[in-house]
């Protein structure tokens, strides 16, 4: 009896193993992976859009900007989400695979600097941010709060999020620069990793997409330089151009879309896609 049920166990198993080779999945089903900072965007994008597509079926999953475009180019994915441009060694081993990245910018995004609603520090400019998580000051009293340490909270190295902030604060867009997050800097897994220990440490500074702003966060002004301006990090002050650590965010197709996937990307680009956008406190397209 157990000799029979294990050899139907094994024909079934081989029967679905053959099937899903001859069986490829469906024009009509897609796997969108990548950055964390767009996950909770996308998926809204994705509930709505079945909704209206129920012959489509979309599955959205994080993980990092640079764990999206691996997917692209492994082709587990038929789609990447990320929060920075893709370089130019992912495009060429993307070629080599023969994939064909194609870029289209979906949203815009603020990136937004947080501490415990019980710090007294409420504005900084780039170069005491670039300073702060370099690890070159690393007490609250330095830039007008109380005799602390600093606790620096990071996203990974796999992030989007962390290139990003990496080349256009601590580095301020010197190509030439070196500068990396302080050795101390506690590295977390997710945008949501940061909101959640930047809530419970009174010592805490961190970074994430403006879609992450809470009520149990303080929210920095930021300013280029000290004669410059500090601007709060708003839907506004982003499409104004007048927030200054702002960023385009993508989506990836290996080549240019097509049937169900352009049907996505069209939604995703249409008033309403763009209104889900706002709801989602990202940034609208300008029409």
């Amino acid at each position: 009896m157990f000799l029979k049920k294990y050899v139907l166990l094994t024909v079934s198993c081989l029967f679905l193993c053959t099937s899903c080779i001859f069986n490829p999945p469906s024009k009509n089903s897609m796997q969108i992976k990548g950055s964390d900072t767009m996950v909770n965007l996308v998926q809204a994008w994705a509930e709505d859009f079945m909704e209206k597509n129920p012959d489509i079926f979309i599955a959205v999953t994080g993980g990092g900007s640079g764990t999206g475009i691996a997917s692209l180019i492994n082709g587990t994915c038929r789609i990447a989400m990320t929060s920075r441009s893709i370089k130019a060694k992912e495009i060429a081993l993307a070629q080599k695979r023969g994939i064909a990245p194609f870029e289209i910018v979906a949203a815009l995004d603020g990136l937004a600097v947080v501490v415990h609603p019980q710090n007294p520090v409420s504005r900084l400019t780039i170069d005491q941010l670039a300073q702060i998580f370099s690890g070159r000051i690393t007490n609250w009293k330095d830039v007008g709060g109380q005799d602390r340490s600093i606790v620096v909270l990071s996203r990974e190295v796999n992030s989007g999020t962390h290139v990003y902030f990496k080349e256009h604060v601590l580095r301020k867009n010197k190509r030439d620069s070196k500068e990396e997050f302080a050795p101390t800097a506690l590295l977390l897994s997710s945008s949501q990793a940061v909101a959640d220990e930047v809530a419970a440490n009174t010592d805490a500074i961190g970074y994430y997409g403006m879609g992450y702003i809470s009520s149990k966060h303080k929210t920095i002004a930021v300013a280029l330089d000290e004669k410059a301006p500090y601007v709060d990090p708003t839907v506004k002050n982003v499409m104004s151009q007048e927030y200054p650590i702002s960023r385009p965010l993508y989506l990836y197709t290996n080549g240019e879309p097509q049937d169900a996937i352009k049907k996505f990307i069209d939604f995703a680009h249409s008033e309403q896609g763009q209104e889900i956008v706002l709801v989602n406190d990202f940034v609208p397209l300008q029409k």
